[in-house]
């Protein structure tokens, strides 16, 4: 492997999602390093560089839970780079109120709580990561997504070196759910009648065409389509212009099942190119 092969590294909230990321990597092709010290970051790439495989591209999955380990996952990241390595850093993210859910349905402790509550090491974690999340390249919120969503999601941004030079992410969302945490950008569907007041339509979702041609039919909702395009346009070469490989496109309604989900497959078609890979997530769908 040579310092130009893609590297990636996955850190974030505990319980987030690192764990199923390294899978979903693997399975890929990857090869995966879970659980890396900070410090030994440039050591593992140079080891790899040294075996001259350069079919696999390396991701790590590193737990940083403390401004010591900051530090050290900082100063590696500059040799990494010193060194000709250009490593994405993707950060794991989920609500407080998800979070809490997974450690209590595994009836696991947080690793930071310590003799407080579970919300206090997560509280205590997300401050020591706030400024990392920060500087990421690519944020993965999992809140709302079960791990074949997160799944479907991870390998749809991360397939491969080959193949289009940005990947998005089209997500249809409820808004009665919260805004995912990592939409670079977000449509608002709700300008749309909603076929949810429609008893015959009600029960179907917009994957179904009996919906998706009603939503579709509304007045404005073509040019809505037509005009996304073309706004995006410009903006998906200048992220390509500016290095960004991955966005999430939110698209929500009031519930997230007929108007955000029939917009996005109509929208994923149309964006989807030789130059964009576009996936359609469906957060809330199935979750009234």
């Amino acid at each position: 492997m040579s310092p130009q092969a893609e590297l990636i590294i996955v850190t974030g909230m505990s319980g987030a999602g690192r764990t199923t990321a390294a899978k979903v990597l693997e399975d890929r092709g990857w090869y995966v390093i879970d659980n890396l010290p900070p410090q030994l970051l440039t050591s593992m790439a140079e080891l790899l560089a040294d075996a001259g495989d350069e079919k696999r591209s390396l991701a790590a999955v590193v737990d940083i839970r403390s401004r010591v380990f900051f530090t050290e996952f900082r100063d590696g990241l500059d040799r990494l780079r010193d060194a000709g390595w250009k490593p994405i850093v993707v950060f794991m993210d989920a609500t407080d109120e998800a979070l809490v859910r997974r450690f209590e349905s595994v009836r696991r402790p947080h690793p930071l709580q310590g003799e407080g509550r579970m919300l206090d090491g997560i509280l205590a974690e997300r401050e020591a990561l706030s400024d990392l999340r920060d500087t990421a390249d690519v944020i993965i919120d999992s809140s709302g997504l079960n791990v074949h969503q997160l799944t479907a999601k991870i390998r749809g941004m991360f397939g491969g070196d080959d193949g289009p030079s940005l990947r998005i992410a089209v997500m249809s969302f409820g808004f009665k759910y919260g805004i995912p945490l990592d939409a670079d950008i977000v449509f608002d569907m709700r300008f749309l009648p909603n076929p949810f007041w429609n008893p015959q339509l009600r029960p179907h979702s917009g994957r179904e065409p009996i919906v998706a041609d009603f939503v579709l039919a509304q007045p404005g909702a073509k040019e809505f389509l037509r005009g996304a395009v073309e706004l995006l346009r410009p903006m998906t070469e200048g992220y390509v212009r500016e290095g960004r490989s991955y966005i999430t496109l939110a698209i929500g309604c009031t519930g997230g099942k007929h108007r955000s989900v029939a917009m996005s497959e109509a929208l994923a078609k149309e964006l989807d190119s030789d130059e964009i890979r576009a996936i359609v997530v469906h957060r809330d769908l199935g979750r009234e």
